[in-house]
């Protein structure tokens, strides 16, 4: 992959950016000016208290949900961490094991033990490499006072929580293990770091794992003072491990929905909120809710990933709601460095000279019961950062003339818990533009935002590397370098010139944001179509791509917009709750139909398939003719449904009539070639391979199933209804078996996929014997409004609250949702949280 004839043709571009229009020239007439009323000063929140004690309040209601109240924000942390670790003790702990790069020591070098796979060996390697530990121990002192208060009240109500329960009386998941230990502010610190580079760095661990100057084996790890015989099995495996090495995205599957609705938009005129996070089930991405009150101050409600110090990530307090969505912003950029001649560590960039430096790593693995040795390794920097590389078949080698480096605009951010801490703490959506304007917590995310009044925002504030406006044009049109994006879903850029040297991130006013009083949305396509009234153009390339056709999921949220409030336009809060869990599909509104019509000119002539068999649709058609509009547990044919979704693809099976000035409603024509009809007969036929009847329900189909401690299957399977991405669903599931959306040592159960009819494949779709199993999607979601008398919600979290299999909310809100596909209502008020007790106590630390 020869990247140098860039240069060369990035000078064309310079000449468009000279181009103007003469609509620039239009006079606009402002609107007139409002003077609004002088808010109430801000109630004054303190950070710590001068008493040297930690008092918090905890109640718990149905669900397990902890409401907790304290007078500053350290010893609200503390109540949080001493509820949370009630319910994830173990996970967090597995976490931080993960982040301090020593699943090796405890687990040994395969995830799989004996396989050879040396998951944990590369993991705790490429988390050092990293260098978040270090880094959070050397500039903790740095941190802001907000978030140095809600690190350490945090860890000191988890640790009482351990220390008080006992290791050996903990959740049957961790109980006795040796890796249970107190955790430090700056573990928390250093996991905040991590967690924030997942789409970005963490994509690339194993690829600066083989990162290497050498043409050999010389990235491989070298025992510290053992005999060499001791690690020989282990370097073999690693060998062959690396050979399959390649640039790809591992958490590309992260999504969600998300809308925020203003006055306009709401039918008592007063802001609402919809959210809608697709995130795991299993692991550390999963969520847990919470309610966090500092009388008089601050009073906020929502979910929060693991491991967030007493904050709220999605959620809403008396004055503003917001969420988040997995944003299309491309976080980092790969440079293809040009070497100087001779010389495999150092390079140019016309003609200024940089050195690539190295770092030795040591990390400690078990061989043996009770025996442990370690190994280190060097790993390679560049001015930009790690340097990375793949077997030189897959594209990215390091040789006499290149090598790759990575540029991370989330490298040793620290703001996540100051920039949520913020957000918790908003009276306005000024408050909220102010703490995006300071801090660069929110990473990876688009923000959707009302306040009471009903005005909405948006904001794409993830953090993007503040190129130049060459280099913007160059990645955004420049033809190498579009193709390059296309082909491996990532920016690689010359590194030889100066206009892609990055100059920080882009600040926030930069950032494409919008301003409205009906709503704003995203459904993880980029913010071009925030509103289709006003499309957003000219932001940073890395931001995404614009003029590109829509999910059929973003297209299914714009639809719901649209109708999902019925004739007068103005939703209400149980609308909200039906557009959320109404679980209505695109892909059948928009091509069932024409579907159906090319099927009964078809008629029972058979159709065939490239493997030579002869299908019948007419059965199938039937089926689909009888369609009840939704995927829910009493839809028919739900496995019909889904498996052609699987094998639709909107390029191939619709007309080429996408509509920039339309992205909402194009394309929308099935192509009468016969695809269609020919990809529907390849999920009958697969289908029928398997054994699976043509008009099976959705509850006879999909479910969950929850793992008992030691990755024991509970063998019960709960019918799940909801729909999935490719069907153009909203409320979506689906199965997901890879280790880094998951990314815990706690076992899970697996469930193979059944075959492809004609390919012999792995089905996509995750299909089993049992049916689809789910373990990632709709997650922590609620709809709200703000009212006369405060926020007035309803939410459900899928997966329940604790991970603590002995626990009695293990799967409570799992069952709740089985069997109801609704939310319940959200307990903020404080009458509704006191009919609503199951649990209550103060908990309290007096300070070293």
């Amino acid at each position: 992959m020869k990247l140098h004839t860039l240069s060369i043709s990035i000078a064309a571009a310079l000449l468009l950016s000279a181009c103007s229009s003469d609509d620039d020239k239009n006079v606009i007439t402002p609107p007139p000016v409002v003077v609004e009323p002088t808010p109430e000063p801000a109630p004054t929140i303190t950070a710590f208290d001068d008493d040297n004690k930690l008092d918090a309040n905890i109640r718990w209601t149905t669900f397990g949900v902890p409401h907790i109240t304290a007078d500053n924000l350290e010893s609200l942390a503390f109540g949080s961490g001493y509820a949370y670790a009630k319910d994830h003790a173990c996970l967090l702990l597995d976490q931080i094991v993960k982040t301090r790069g020593e699943r090796a020591k405890f687990y040994g070098p395969d995830k799989v033990p004996g396989s050879g796979d040396s998951a944990h060996l590369i993991s705790d390697f490429g988390y050092k490499a990293l260098g978040v530990n270090e880094y959070a121990k050397a500039h903790y002192s740095e941190l802001n006072e907000d978030s140095r208060a809600h690190y350490e009240g945090f860890v000191q109500g988890f640790n009482k929580y351990v220390s008080d329960t006992g290791v050996d009386n903990l959740a049957p998941e961790c109980a006795s293990q040796p890796w249970v230990f107190a955790l430090t502010p700056e573990d928390m610190l250093a996991y905040a770091m991590a967690t924030v580079q997942l789409a970005s760095s963490a994509n690339f661990l194993d690829l600066a794992f083989l990162a290497s100057p050498g043409d050999g084996d010389e990235y491989l790890p070298t025992p510290v003072a053992s005999a060499a015989s001791a690690v020989s099995s282990v370097v073999k495996n690693l060998n062959q491990q690396a050979k399959s090495f390649k640039l790809e995205k591992k958490y590309q599957h992260l999504g969600s929905n998300g809308w925020g609705l203003g006055k306009d938009k709401m039918a008592n005129g007063k802001g609402g909120l919809l959210a809608n996070p697709h995130f795991p089930h299993e692991g550390n991405l999963r969520f847990w809710q919470s309610h966090l009150t500092i009388p008089g101050a601050m009073n906020v409600m929502g979910g929060s990933l693991q491991g967030m110090p007493g904050v709220i990530n999605i959620g809403f307090n008396e004055h503003v709601a917001w969420t988040h969505t997995f944003s299309t912003a491309r976080h980092f950029l790969i440079y293809q460095l040009a070497l100087n001649e001779n010389d495999r560590m150092s390079y140019s960039v016309e003609g200024d000279n940089h050195t690539i430096t190295s770092k030795k790593v040591t990390v400690e693995v078990a061989v043996a019961p009770g025996m442990t040795i370690n190994l280190e390794k060097e790993f390679y920097y560049s001015h930009h950062g790690l340097m990375i590389e793949t077997p030189a078949a897959n594209g990215l080698g390091w040789d006499d003339s290149q090598a790759f480096t990575i540029k991370d605009a989330n490298e040793f951010n620290m703001d996540v818990v100051a920039q949520w801490s913020a957000l918790n703490q908003a009276r306005s959506l000024d408050d909220m533009k102010a703490s995006f304007a300071q801090f660069d917590g929110v990473a990876f995310n688009n923000t959707m935002a009302t306040d009471k009044a009903g005005n909405v925002f948006y904001v794409d504030d993830s953090t993007v590397l503040n190129v130049s406006d060459t280099a913007n044009m160059a990645i955004r049109i420049q033809p190498e370098l579009v193709a390059l994006r296309e082909s491996t879903g990532f920016d690689l850029v010359p590194g030889n010139l100066k206009i892609f040297e990055s100059n920080g991130n882009v600040p926030f006013e930069k950032a494409p944001q919008l301003h409205r009083t009906d709503y704003v949305q995203n459904s993880n396509d980029s913010y071009w179509v925030t509103n289709p009234e006003r499309p957003l153009l000219g932001f940073a390339a890395q931001y995404g791509d614009v003029h590109q056709p829509l999910s059929l999921r973003t297209r299914m949220g714009l639809q719901l917009l649209k109708d999902g409030a019925g004739e007068d336009g103005l939703f209400t809060l149980d609308e909200l709750e039906t557009a959320l869990v109404g679980d209505r599909i695109y892909l059948g509104e928009l091509v069932f139909e024409q579907l159906i019509t090319q099927c009964k000119a078809q008629g029972d002539t058979p159709v065939m398939l490239s493997n030579g068999d002869s299908i019948d649709l007419t059965q199938a058609c039937d089926v689909l003719a009888q369609w009840n509009g939704a995927m829910n547990l009493d839809t028919k044919g739900a496995a019909l449904i889904r498996e052609f979704a699987h094998l639709f693809d909107p390029k191939t099976h619709l007309g080429d009539n996408f509509d920039v000035t339309d992205p909402a409603n194009t394309p929308n024509t099935l192509r009468i070639d016969g695809s269609a009809l020919v990809t529907l007969a390849h999920a009958v036929a697969t289908l029928q391979s398997n054994g699976i009847a043509l008009d099976a329900t959705l509850a006879q189909m999909q479910f969950v199933e929850k793992t008992l401690a030691g990755g024991n299957a509970s063998g019960e399977k709960l019918p799940w209804s909801g729909p999935m991405h490719v069907e153009g669903g909203f409320n979506v599931y689906r199965y997901d078996r890879s280790g880094t959306t998951r990314s815990t040592l706690i076992p899970y159960i697996d469930h193979q996929a059944l075959n492809d009819a004609i390919t012999g494949q792995p089905l996509r779709s995750n299909l089993t014997a049992s049916g689809y199993p789910v373990n990632y999607g709709s997650s922590w979601m609620f709809v709200m409004n703000f009212t006369d008398d405060g926020p007035v919600a309803k939410g459900i979290l899928t997966m329940s609250q604790s991970s603590d299999s002995t626990s009695d909310h293990f799967d409570d809100q799992s069952r709740f949702y089985s069997e109801n596909a609704t939310l319940r209502p959200l307990l903020f008020k404080d009458e509704d949280i006191n009919l609503n007790l199951i649990g209550e106590m103060d908990v309290s630390l007096t300070k070293e």
